[in-house]
């Protein structure tokens, strides 16, 4: 192919481009001209400016205002608005996701690309028509976020987990990990934390097996949420964590803050990635081996995936009674095999008969939660554990949820059982003063 052809094809390409875009956006390059207008008449660190500074805010509505009104004679009022609050979402906000993260009924919101924006709403993805302008766009908005709590993230440092200042938790990767350009993904919390009630009016429990629970937690058992990939574990362990008495002192354990506890003595400590030179990292087994020495009557753990579990069960073993942490399974008996395969992730060279005696003396209950292919988040199972018989580690169901089927609009129908078997911790749980009541373990 010629020289002469080739530039012909680039000059196409690039003219089609520009047609995409406008067509995707049809006032870009007049967003664009203002955007850098206010930069230059704010001489300050737009990377710093949030949606609380208000009268920042203000400021910049007027600049923007005035800007608007100079370069566009032929703009409808409701056009100029539209310009305004895109304008201010991308100078203030987080560009074109702004509006989904204000939305309360969005769960989750995927960056795949700056032409693909998914989200998720009761359980199930839905493709949005939101676009960013292109791969730097997308870059802009993850460094935004990340360097509100410090973190960086650049072809060195290619992977990073952060939080929103809502507590909202983002993850985001960019090239050459992420092959066709950087993504984001940020899981959605509810800015007031759910309540028990809320669980179960939303159909994850019913009321007799929230009861149970509430008397678990007061009761010093130490619980395990398990579950998959968004089943709603974090927010089912917030919600427990609720029930431990304001009267103690509770250490909470995160990856990325996340959870939000109503009592007053609370101390939150949050891991620390490395720095540049690949030193100063502060993971979750350093913060629970810490946490020991800060006299907690509670230790939270957002998550165990790795050698902590070593830690957190010996913690659980030696007067920490009523820990609570989460972990990924697919069921009650698969999260006892994590818990093995994450203490021999410790480097402790410990025989499997002396690790299964170590979690089923740790553990008192597991509680497994499930997103339904309707997208529903239930609590399958509230699983006892009671000790060993040999080598094998013995488990009982006390509640589980009962699916029989799906219905013509797709939604699953079930119910939430009570097994028929009484919990032996219930003995426990009286020693701690706490009664249960015996409407409990009934399916009337």
């Amino acid at each position: 192919m010629s020289l002469k052809k080739r530039l012909e094809d680039t000059t196409v390409e690039k003219k089609m481009t520009r047609n995409i875009e406008k067509e995707k956006d049809p006032y870009i390059e007049l967003k664009m001209k203002i955007q850098a207008q206010v930069i230059q008449e704010l001489d300050i660190d737009f990377t710093e400016i949030t949606e609380q500074n208000e009268e920042l805010k203000q400021e910049l509505k007027i600049i923007i205002s005035k800007n608007i009104e100079k370069e566009s004679l032929n703009i409808t009022p409701p056009q100029k608005k539209r310009i305004l609050e895109e304008l201010l979402d991308e100078i203030i906000g987080f560009g074109p996701i702004t509006t989904l993260l204000q939305d309360s009924s969005i769960t989750e919101i995927m960056v795949n690309g700056p032409d693909q924006v998914y989200i998720e709403v009761k359980g199930k993805l839905v493709m949005t028509n939101i676009h960013f302008k292109d791969d730097n766009h997308v870059m802009h908005v993850i460094k935004k976020i990340v360097s509100t709590i410090g973190r960086r993230i650049d072809e060195s440092s290619p992977m990073v987990d952060a939080r929103l200042p809502n507590g909202s938790r983002v993850n985001a990767i960019i090239p050459p990990l992420a092959i066709d350009g950087p993504s984001i993904t940020i899981r959605k919390f509810a800015e007031d934390p759910f309540r028990i009630e809320d669980l179960v009016r939303f159909g994850t429990l019913n009321s007799k097996m929230a009861e149970f629970l509430k008397a678990c937690v007061e009761g010093r058992m130490n619980v395990v949420v398990s579950g998959g990939t968004g089943s709603g574990k974090t927010t089912t362990l917030n919600v427990l964590s609720s029930f431990i008495p304001e009267d103690e002192r509770i250490v909470t354990i995160e990856d990325a803050a996340e959870l939000q506890l109503p009592q007053p003595h609370v101390v939150r400590l949050e891991t620390k990635p490395a720095n540049v030179e690949g030193r100063g990292e502060v993971t979750i087994r350093d913060l629970v081996k810490n946490s020991l020495r800060m006299r907690p009557d509670r230790i939270v753990v957002g998550e165990v995936r790795s050698g902590e579990a070593l830690d957190m069960l010996q913690a659980m073993n030696t007067g920490h009674d009523g820990s609570l942490t989460t972990g990924h399974a697919n069921s009650p008996r698969d999260m006892l095999s994590r818990l093995e395969t994450m203490v021999l992730m410790s480097g402790m060279n410990l025989p499997v008969k002396a690790i299964r005696d170590q979690i089923s003396s740790a553990v008192n209950l597991i509680v497994q939660q499930s997103r339904l292919i309707n997208g529903a988040r239930k609590i399958t199972y509230i699983t006892e554990v009671l000790g060993m018989e040999g080598d094998v580690i013995i488990l009982q169901d006390i509640f589980r949820f009962e699916q029989k089927g799906v219905d013509a609009k797709g939604q699953v129908v079930g119910e939430f059982q009570f097994t028929g078997i009484m919990p032996t911790c219930l003995k426990a749980l009286k020693e701690q003063g706490v009664h249960v009541s015996p409407q409990v373990f009934s399916n009337l």
